[in-house]
């Protein structure tokens, strides 16, 4: 089982290191080419990846990363990395997504874009508690009608997993280093496809 992280706008740090040993993931992808970059806020990262990057190209490096991969895949996106996850059904035949048999997305905002999109494989979204630019309790039942979804809405905030965000959250953080590390572990990966421990909603 290839477990891989898919990181957000701030990509590789420290933070998100400490975070893949916990939970036992084998591989980053990060949109810098691996580069840890210090970026002084979400504002100065956001315009570096728009300007250096891009969703698509993004996407696409997922897409090539899975692709190469000839085991079972486990993926956990935030942010840009989860609505990336969300791209591979369009991007990607059902012979590559099918190699998919665990797949998180934390706060994949773009998602919103791509609603009409059909998965190949099951998916379990964590929606934040709000968003500036859309209602993302509009968000959720709209996804919560999609086969192979299962979208839920918590009481954090957009980056609660990213200790440099500013809007990180200890506890949400912790409950789901927990969710991750017993829904990641081999005796549950067989099984996962039947829906995560999720914490429960606000």
């Amino acid at each position: 089982m290839n477990k891989i992280i898919v990181a957000d706008i701030f990509g590789k740090t420290p933070a998100l290191l400490s975070l893949a040993k916990k939970i036992k993931v084998d591989t980053v992808i990060d949109p810098y080419e691996g580069k840890m970059i210090a970026f002084d806020d979400e504002a100065h990262a956001y315009q570096n990846f728009t300007d250096n990057v891009g969703f698509d190209v993004y996407a696409d490096k997922l897409l090539s990363i899975v692709k190469a991969s000839s085991d079972e895949i486990s993926l956990i996106g935030f942010s840009v990395g989860a609505s990336a996850i969300w791209q591979l059904s369009e991007l990607a035949s059902v012979e590559v997504t099918k190699r998919v048999q665990y797949a998180i997305g934390f706060y994949g905002s773009q998602i919103r874009h791509r609603t009409e999109l059909s998965l190949n494989f099951d998916i379990q979204l964590v929606l934040p508690k709000t968003e500036q630019h859309f209602d993302v309790l509009a968000l959720k039942h709209l996804l919560t009608h999609k086969p192979r979804v299962t979208a839920i809405q918590v009481e954090y905030l957009h980056g609660f997993m990213n200790f440099y965000s500013k809007n990180f959250n200890q506890a949400g953080y912790d409950d789901y280093v927990a969710i991750l590390q017993s829904e990641l572990s081999s005796s549950n990966l067989s099984s996962s496809n039947q829906g995560t421990k999720l914490i429960k909603e606000s």
